[in-house]
């Protein structure tokens, strides 16, 4: 259902559900989606004691799948990757198609972080950090390998990586404005669209006014402040926002947290490593404790069970291997 207003007064916010509100300019090539995603964030930060500047990027990064993940269509997961050369290591956020996330950080052992450090000083100390998109499907054809898209970390926050990422990679222009802190997290993402001339418009628009419609709504946006996202719903900041323009407003959808680990997953993540160093944990303390990086879930594995995986024939295929510690 599409719900078509030019001054933005929609209830969308659920109470108990994160809330993203798709939305299009009439007449322009021009989308774009609010979210907020305040509760799966708080799964996650329920999980890790992660220090604040790394919260304020994972954080964003999870608003960040969300909005992308929304635009898929196909049936999977995309999988947002930050590979680092500074304090952290790694950053993951899973979103699938159903708009479940989880996300986890990967931190040097030494690493000292302090409040207000940048994505660079973070992530890209040296400049050899790496942005990575996977898009994975869940129905996959024998043989079938996801899509992959690796770039060079560019850019001084979130926003803007992924900005330069979709414009390198999907040439589409694509701004965000993201929000995190321990409690909240917010964006906005609006996108231009290519220009087919009106043809299928109910009222033609020509190539001039849809970049003009594209320029004042990224104008708009650019006047939102960091604080004013974290402290203002999406229903006023929509109306805030565009309560001049006409645009069309869609159901609303409704992300979660969800973690994909399973006993099974563990078991193949194990068989990966080999029956030698499986076996050599056994004998140094008598099984094999694994525990999620994502949901903190522990998983343990005794001799019996250890000799079971090396005895089938089940593949060892996992994605992203969810043991964060093998003790």
């Amino acid at each position: 259902m599409t719900t078509d207003t030019s001054a933005v007064t929609v209830s969308v916010a659920t109470e108990g559900q994160d809330t993203l509100q798709k939305f299009i300019f009439d007449n322009a090539a021009v989308r774009g989606q609010f979210i907020d995603v305040s509760h799966t964030w708080q799964e996650v930060v329920s999980r890790h004691a992660y220090p604040l500047a790394v919260k304020k990027v994972l954080g964003e990064m999870v608003a960040a799948a969300a909005l992308l993940s929304a635009n898929l269509k196909f049936n999977g997961s995309i999988i947002m990757q930050i590979h680092g050369d500074g304090p952290v290591r790694l950053m993951v956020v899973e979103c699938d198609s159903e708009l479940r996330l989880r996300a986890t950080a990967k931190l040097d052992p030494d690493a000292a972080i302090v409040d207000g450090a940048t994505v660079p000083q973070l992530l890209n100390a040296t400049g050899k950090g790496r942005f990575i998109i996977t898009l994975d499907p869940a129905d996959k054809v024998p043989g079938q390998q996801p899509y992959q898209g690796i770039v060079p970390l560019d850019g001084d926050d979130m926003a803007t990586v992924i900005e330069n990422y979709m414009l390198r990679s999907e040439q589409l222009d694509t701004r965000l404005w993201l929000a995190t802190d321990d409690s909240t997290s917010r964006g906005l993402l609006l996108q231009k669209l290519p220009h087919h001339g009106g043809k299928a418009e109910a009222t033609p628009v020509s190539e001039e006014d849809a970049l003009e419609t594209w320029n004042r709504a990224v104008m708009l946006a650019s006047t939102l402040k960091e604080e004013e996202i974290l402290a203002t719903d999406i229903d006023t900041l929509m109306q805030r926002l565009f309560w001049e323009e006409t645009i069309r407003v869609f159901d609303p959808l409704h992300p979660s947290f969800h973690c994909t680990c399973t006993r099974e997953k563990v078991g193949n993540m194990l068989k990966m490593l080999g029956e030698e160093e499986v076996n050599s944990t056994l004998e140094e303390i008598g099984h094999v404790g694994v525990n999620c990086d994502f949901c903190g879930q522990h998983y343990d594995f005794d001799k019996v069970d250890c000799a079971q995986l090396f005895v089938t024939n089940a593949p060892a295929e996992v994605l992203i291997p969810p043991a964060s510690s093998i003790n």
